[in-house]
């Protein structure tokens, strides 16, 4: 057992104890408050610009802010920040409880979510909660709405215990799903707050299963934006100017077909790829043969036309996971002047638009990305067509862990096996979570903690999202233990 300079005995963890804490805590507690957050259709900005009317994260935020604040967190201060013209940001700060510690560790996450999606499960719903055999369905959930009072019930835990602890901060923002541009100015403004970060952890990322902590060690940057063809100011008859007015949706496939190898998806411009490094190959390599053919066989896969499965890109563990977190790739998410099927008529449509959403690799500039692709879309476009490409805000470049310290890798693995029975793994992601590449930026020395609950099936921002509980009950607990290990 361990001293201080003072001779005092430093209390150990009990593992048991933090068990049974986290247990009650989730069941009491935690499912009722994610399953009243889960009703709330408290979509992001970039999908409701019409936000701040509707109230509804407003009302996440003053929910979860009023739960927060009855935790039993020494210390505890909890602010709703607001800057003017942005969605709303949960502040808060527990003192250390350690003799001599300056460092800071910062915990985040999000309570704004996706739109609602079809092809629910008849019984599901998007703003219906519903707990099923331990899986708890419902938009945002998962992703992330369980991250603030997960945080919390961990300090909670060793608080409770009388366990030392550095210095504490939580940042819970609500624009995460529209590329989080109004959280920057918010870390610009609490910079001074922040202190002396030293570990970061998020609890905004996934799983490879459900049988051990899975830590996240890249994540890919994303660009996302409208794409517009028009061809002509008003719809014309299909069959008397067919073959002299052009098809924007053909002249939408050559824009596509300068960016795309539609033959296998590989993204044409050089910069829109960068070397993998030599590290996350290997990783690559050890997380392929622990998930085998469940990386690619876990999906939803519809039926072709002869009845056999569709197939994926590859069937190659390794390069599955490398395609989907080092490699860029395209994917069109909506559309718009096109009409319903029953409605369409034989007319030539004036107009074609996409959203585009290009996920980029961890080290490539987003801002940079956003410029390439403008200009490839746009530049000489066919017939002379009026091509415009309208960037989203946020773009967000990617990010790639540093190197783990070895306190820190320690720890990861003794809570794994604690808490799930197996070691810590290690993954890429190919989702984007923007405010990594940013604390990354502003405090290089921290060590990250990048982890979440969204393993196989649970289908973040897609129909039937669901939260594995048991997965988060171990996860919250393996947090209180590495906070618990922290110098």
């Amino acid at each position: 057992m361990s001293t201080h300079e003072t001779g005092a005995a430093t209390r150990q963890l009990d593992h048991d104890e933090l068990t049974a804490f986290v247990e009650r805590k989730w069941n009491d507690e935690i499912v009722p408050a994610l399953t009243d957050y889960i009703a709330i259709p408290a979509k992001s900005p970039a999908f409701d610009p019409d936000w701040s009317r509707r109230g509804y994260i407003e009302r996440v935020i003053t929910d979860a802010a009023h739960w927060a604040e009855q935790q039993r967190v020494r210390g505890l201060k909890l602010e709703v920040v607001r800057l003017p013209g942005r969605t709303p940001v949960i502040f808060f700060e527990s003192p250390a409880t350690k003799s001599g510690s300056t460092d800071t560790i910062v915990l985040y996450g999000h309570l704004d979510k996706q739109p609602e999606f079809d092809g629910w499960r008849n019984d599901l719903g998007p703003w219906t909660p519903k707990l099923d055999d331990g899986k708890l369905y419902g938009r945002g959930g998962a992703d992330d709405g369980y991250a603030i009072y997960a945080s919390l019930t961990a300090l909670a835990a060793l608080d409770a215990q009388g366990i030392e602890r550095p210095r504490c901060v939580g940042i819970i923002e609500t624009c995460e799903e529209s590329g989080s541009y109004d959280l920057l100015p918010y870390v610009d403004a609490l910079r001074d707050r922040l202190g002396k970060v030293s570990l970061v952890i998020c609890l905004d990322s996934g799983a490879g299963n459900y049988d051990q902590l899975w830590l996240t060690t890249s994540l890919r940057g994303l660009v996302s934006g409208n794409l517009e063809v028009h061809v002509l100011d008003e719809g014309i008859h299909s069959g008397g100017y067919g073959g002299i007015a052009p098809s924007s949706f053909r002249i939408m496939r050559q824009l596509f077909a300068r960016l795309e190898d539609a033959s296998n998806g590989n993204l044409l411009p050089d910069g829109f790829h960068c070397p993998v490094p030599d590290d996350r190959l290997r990783e690559a390599e050890i997380t392929a043969k622990i998930l085998g053919e469940t990386v690619w066989k876990t999906m939803p896969w519809a039926c072709g036309a002869d009845g056999r499965q569709v197939l994926p890109t590859t069937t190659d563990p390794k390069q599955a996971l490398l395609n989907s977190t080092w490699l860029p790739s395209l994917s069109v998410t909506g559309a718009s002047g096109l009409p319903a099927l029953e409605d369409a008529g034989n007319v030539l449509r004036p107009r074609t638009a996409f959203k585009l959403s290009l996920r980029l690799p961890p080290l490539v500039d987003a801002a940079k990305a956003v410029g390439e692709l403008k200009d490839l879309l746009e530049l000489d476009p066919p017939y002379n067509a009026k091509v415009t490409f309208r960037p989203d805000a946020g773009a967000a470049t990617g990010w790639n862990a540093p190197e783990l310290s070895p306190w820190l890798a320690g720890a990861l693995n003794d809570a794994s096996r604690k808490h799930y029975g197996a070691d810590v793994a290690y993954i890429g992601q190919g989702g984007t979570i923007p405010l990594m590449n940013t604390l990354k930026e502003g405090f290089p020395h921290s060590q990250f903690m990048v982890c979440g609950v969204l393993g196989p099936k649970s289908n973040a921002h897609g129909p039937n999202e669901f939260l594995h509980v048991p997965y988060a009950k171990k996860l919250t607990a393996a947090v209180a233990e590495v906070i618990a290990a922290a110098p």
